[in-house]
């Protein structure tokens, strides 16, 4: 699974955690992004999918690098 972030190198694998449900994923940083104000991260659809938070499509994340 994939994201975009501004700064972190590409290649460079984060685990995202839900803030409301503590799930997490691990993710590889393979774009740049996002470009919205107050946003940190951009995730792939899947990984979206496998927080639960792609039908509400922002949600309060935690970025550990790996």
């Amino acid at each position: 699974m994939t994201a975009a972030h501004k700064s972190l190198p590409f290649g460079t694998v984060v685990r995202v955690v839900d803030q409301r449900t503590g799930k997490s994923v691990k993710v590889t940083i393979n774009d740049r992004g996002p470009f919205h104000k107050g946003r940190i991260i951009d995730l792939s659809k899947a990984a979206a999918t496998q927080l639960g938070i792609r039908n509400a499509g922002t949600g309060k994340v935690c970025i550990v690098r790996v």
